[in-house]
């Protein structure tokens, strides 16, 4: 009977021993499945975040690319404006190329600058004068009051040139001087008459003539920039 019960304790723990071999061996495999599992969940992760981090990334740099467009757009359009200014103030003639003339105006204005180059550009030889009352000179050479404007040009012949005059008016006046004028006047400063240009922008305007007797007349009617040229 000793010897039975030995048997059977012997038997017992040795099945017992396979029983826990067997529960080691799954739990590490369980163990290795959830490791497995997380790593793969992890990598899905970093893919998914991978992937959202180039949609973001593409769509950045679709914004980029469509903004440089925009800005390139906007370049080239402001880069047309401004060379069709610059062609219009660089047009050289001939219309002037005999004519000479003082030209009164503050030291500091720059429209007036821009009308001297604008008759330089069509051949007028022009010397500026700084006097410290421009109205004194306006008075010496006759320009009415409401004529005025904000430089005069006399030529060696004695005839005004009041204001922004375009230099093709100015050619056409002096062909044929009227027997009772004195000169022309562009009263105000007219935005875009010569040396008046503004973003292309344009107000009709007219050209008078000043007359001896302190009277005025419609010269011309300019209604368009190109009507100046």
């Amino acid at each position: 009977m000793v010897i039975l019960a030995t048997k059977f304790s012997r038997q017992s723990k040795s099945r017992q021993l396979k029983l826990n071999q067997l529960t080691k061996k799954s739990l590490r495999g369980s163990f290795i499945i959830l490791a497995a599992s997380t790593l793969f969940a992890c990598n899905q992760a970093d893919i998914k975040a991978d992937t959202n981090a180039d949609s973001s990334a593409a769509d950045t740099n679709s914004a980029q690319t469509q903004v440089s467009l925009n800005n390139t757009s906007t370049d080239n359009l402001e880069n047309t404006n401004q060379s069709a200014t610059i062609s219009a103030k660089a047009q050289h003639s001939d219309l002037l190329k005999n004519v000479s003339a003082t030209v009164y105006k503050d030291v500091n204005c720059g429209c007036c600058k821009d009308w001297i180059e604008h008759a330089q550009n069509h051949g007028l030889t022009a010397t500026s004068q700084h006097p410290k009352d421009l109205s004194l000179f306006k008075d010496r050479y006759g320009v009415p009051t409401e004529m005025r404007s904000c430089h005069t040009a006399v030529t060696t012949d004695g005839y005004v040139f009041e204001g922004h005059v375009p230099a093709k008016y100015v050619a056409q006046f002096l062909a044929n001087p009227p027997a009772q004028a004195i000169g022309l006047a562009v009263p105000g400063m007219p935005v875009g008459s010569p040396g008046m240009e503004y973003q292309g922008q344009f107000a009709p305007y007219q050209i008078m003539q000043i007359n001896k007797d302190g009277t005025n007349q419609v010269y011309a009617d300019i209604e368009s920039a190109e009507q100046q040229l």
